[in-house]
């Protein structure tokens, strides 16, 4: 069936746009994805997502700058991203139902297609740093007595996993911000106030604090040498049972990166956010990635959307599915396959989301500053039956001398 209310906005970004004005050699596209139940972002709270998006931009960006490559960038993002308190991942974090911050967090090298995870990961003040150094370990081969290394870790596990691999313990109290806490104090309020009234009204105040603090980061970037990375972190649901682990640790459901094994292919990398039981039974991010491969990215992302997540079979008995995703892919220009003296690629970027709204920023290497954008559904749109799709295309990349 059709998408009610449904807000397509493709732009094509020409060379005349100021961020693809000049000839550029990697690009950063991340995002922070969040919604509320009220449906409405404050101007002030809006500034403060667009800031932190603006400065993961320039961390990653110095980082490629510095002839780092994409998977260096999207950890040094998601770091940034984790230590704002305004953010649902790391610092400030979702308080579980016993008061404590439990974080999830993958990332993925779409050249060496290894992958690195966390989840339910308490004491950590930046869990994409274990979920990095997981992968990293994993490319040093089998442990002692022929052991396979571990890619996923999980709870008190990974925690220690984590202090002893150098990563530094930080308590929940310093990870706990005031916004946190009266979160936690509202929600509780709000739960006890469930227990005393009918079943109705009991669903409609879970719908609300469901639909609330979904703000999951994560960042896609391509670099250079046209390598893919994704990651994604996040404090999960407020008010989640203790051990709960949400998608952006689950293996092809927070984020996906993938190099193109072909020149007929397309580099791929995902990153998604928003109720995490409905990514991980859709599987949105490997899905997205797969949709990447057709010729038209906007029709073959906003399909994918329609079928593989708010009409999926999977979520069958689900009528406010909430999520979110954002999607870049990249192949090598005709021009540059033909000449050895142009290294160029073609960038595509789209972000879609079935929340009241969606932050973003991107930014190339050469770019000052970084570009952020609130996508909003359109008036009237539904939230969890309505999807909002925009994005755009450049062209990136030096002339060798």
């Amino acid at each position: 069936s059709a998408i009610p209310s449904l807000l397509q906005n493709y732009r094509l970004l020409t060379a005349e746009e100021p961020h693809c004005k000049k000839q550029t050699e990697c690009i950063l596209f991340l995002m922070i994805f969040t919604s509320s139940g009220a449906g409405y972002h404050s101007e002030s709270k809006a500034k403060e997502y667009k800031h932190a998006c603006k400065r993961a931009c320039q961390k990653a960006v110095d980082r490629l700058r510095a002839g780092g490559l994409a998977l260096e960038a999207v950890t040094a993002a998601l770091i940034e991203l984790e230590d704002s308190p305004f953010t649902n991942a790391g610092t400030g974090s979702n308080l579980n139902l016993s008061g404590e911050i439990e974080c999830d967090a993958s990332i993925m090298d779409g050249k060496s297609l290894n992958y690195g995870a966390v989840g339910a990961l308490s004491g950590i003040k930046n869990p994409v740093l274990v979920a990095r150094r997981l992968l990293s370990e994993t490319q040093k081969g089998k442990l002692s007595a022929g052991r396979i290394p571990p890619c996923f870790l999980v709870g008190k596990g990974a925690e220690q996993w984590a202090i002893s691999h150098g990563i530094p313990a930080c308590p929940t109290e310093k990870m706990t911000t005031k916004f946190s806490l009266s979160g936690y104090k509202r929600n509780k309020r709000k739960m006890e106030l469930a227990e005393q009234v009918e079943t109705k009204r009991k669903r409609q105040l879970c719908e609300e604090n469901n639909s609330a603090c979904l703000d999951t980061v994560g960042a896609v970037v391509v670099d250079r040498e046209g390598n893919v990375a994704a990651a994604v972190s996040s404090g999960g649901l407020a008010m989640k049972h203790p051990g709960r682990v949400g998608q952006a640790a689950h293996y092809g459901c927070g984020c996906w990166a993938e190099n193109a094994r072909d020149v007929s292919l397309y580099s791929t990398a995902v990153s998604t956010s928003g109720s995490g039981e409905h990514l991980i039974r859709t599987m949105l991010a490997r899905e997205c990635s797969t949709a990447m491969q057709a010729e038209n990215a906007h029709q073959a992302l906003l399909e994918a959307m329609q079928n593989k997540f708010i009409s999926s079979p999977f979520l069958a008995g689900e009528d406010c599915v909430l999520g979110g995703v954002i999607v870049l892919r990249c192949c090598t220009c005709g021009e540059a396959q033909r000449s050895e003296d142009i290294q160029a690629l073609l960038v595509e970027f789209l972000w879609s989301h079935t929340t009241e709204s969606m932050c973003v920023g991107y930014m190339s290497a050469q770019d000052s500053k970084a570009r952020t954008h609130i996508s909003r559904l359109p008036p009237g749109a539904v939230a969890g039956q309505s999807l909002a799709i925009e994005g755009g295309v450049c062209r990136l990349g030096t002339v060798s001398d």
